[in-house]
């Protein structure tokens, strides 16, 4: 199984010359996102009250679903197929196959919820399909069309461990929900008297709440970011995310569990606790899904102008960057005023990074990283 999953490695991170159009490495990657967001979803359906988030109990009631994961599923066959007759390589195609066919078996389109204990905890396999190829499909070309480093693959060096982030954040969103969550409950449940504040807030025009949203968040997460460059046992948490030493959108996923629970509670404390619009609220963790992302992309362009009022890919590429003249530099993640205003803006002219990590060795793999912190403190 190990020797297997090795060469689907080596077929996937393939050079450029050998997965070209006619070679049938893309039809073998489109088979092999297609079957697995098929399977995901078929499972989702199959056990609804462990695979699927009440928030998006929309999406399953709406009746272009099964068709929607049919075509999938067909579509995964016949790419799978055109892979297995085009590449001499047949990892990607035959794995392709072999997950469609699982989620064949498992009742494809058609199957049915199967009774399970509900014991109100879900993990959110949906949310991770549907993440997986709203970003995927966006970024991903856009990363080959407009690339800062075109020699970067789409499947570079250390992508399983960012992807594993990313699933694992999905997964496990109803508790870090829960625990992000709590210390807004908790002063929301204190302050009740507040209540006339809140109606005031809630009752401004919508665009003006996000905007207010954008602003107060930033803040926030300025000063918690530049904490966790500040103490060291918290960069111990930091420099998990920071170890990646190429930037593309998955890369923003690496983030320590404990991390991400903290940045969580910490911005959600103006949303929840200052009575913004439900709606304005759902908009912006929409919002800060795709702009993360974007920063962390491989994207050319200098976008000067632009970069003078909100975060660009260059500026957040510059704070990842291995440079002793960027360390702590640009926290902000929407405004770059903030940095300007505290003495933490770097963004030359013209210049991008010359590369990416951090100068410590962080260790490879998912579990490495969790215990990485506080192996480092002890050390």
């Amino acid at each position: 199984m190990a020797n297997w999953f090795e060469q689907l490695e080596r077929d996937l991170s393939s050079p450029l010359a050998v997965r070209r159009f006619g070679t049938g490495w893309f039809s073998g990657f489109f088979a092999l996102l297609l079957a697995v967001s098929g399977l995901g979803m078929v499972i989702a359906l199959r056990w609804p009250n462990w695979f699927t988030m009440p928030e998006l109990a929309p999406l399953y009631q709406w009746s272009g679903l099964r068709p929607l994961v049919h075509l999938a599923l067909l579509a995964a066959y016949a790419l799978a197929l055109l892979s297995l007759l085009l590449r001499p390589r047949k990892a990607i195609g035959t794995t392709a196959l072999i997950i469609a066919l699982l989620a064949t078996l498992l009742g494809g389109a058609a199957v049915q919820p199967r009774e399970t204990y509900d014991w109100g905890v879900f993990f959110g396999l949906d949310f991770f399909v549907v993440n997986m190829i709203a970003s995927g499909l966006m970024f991903a070309p856009i990363e080959r069309l407009f690339p800062r480093r075109a020699d970067q693959r789409l499947f570079r060096q250390e992508w399983r461990e960012d992807l594993f982030y990313y699933l694992l954040s999905s997964m496990l969103v109803q508790l870090i929900t829960f625990l992000a969550l709590a210390p807004s409950g908790f002063i929301n449940g204190a302050t009740g008297n507040f209540a006339a504040f809140r109606s005031a807030i809630a009752s401004q025009p919508w665009i003006l709440q996000f905007l207010e949203v954008v602003v107060l968040t930033d803040l926030v997460q300025y000063w918690f970011h530049r904490a966790f460059h500040r103490v060291p046992f918290l960069w111990g948490f930091h420099a998990v995310h920071h170890s990646a030493k190429s930037m593309d959108w998955l890369a923003g996923a690496r983030m320590h569990f404990f991390e991400i629970i903290a940045l969580r509670g910490v911005t959600s404390l103006p949303l929840l606790t200052f009575g913004f619009a439900p709606s304005v609220m759902q908009a912006y963790i929409a919002f800060v899904y795709i702009y993360s992302s974007l920063l962390h992309a491989n994207l050319g362009g200098d976008l000067n102008i632009l970069g003078r009022v909100v975060a660009t890919p260059r500026f957040h590429h510059w704070h990842h960057a291995i440079e002793d003249v960027a360390v702590d530099k640009n926290f902000a993640i929407h405004l770059p005023i903030l940095d300007r205003l505290f003495g933490t803006h770097h963004l030359p002219d013209g210049q991008w990074p010359t590369g990416y990590g951090v100068p410590e060795a962080v260790p490879r793999g998912y579990w490495a990283q969790f215990a990485y912190p506080f192996q480092r403190r002890r050390a």
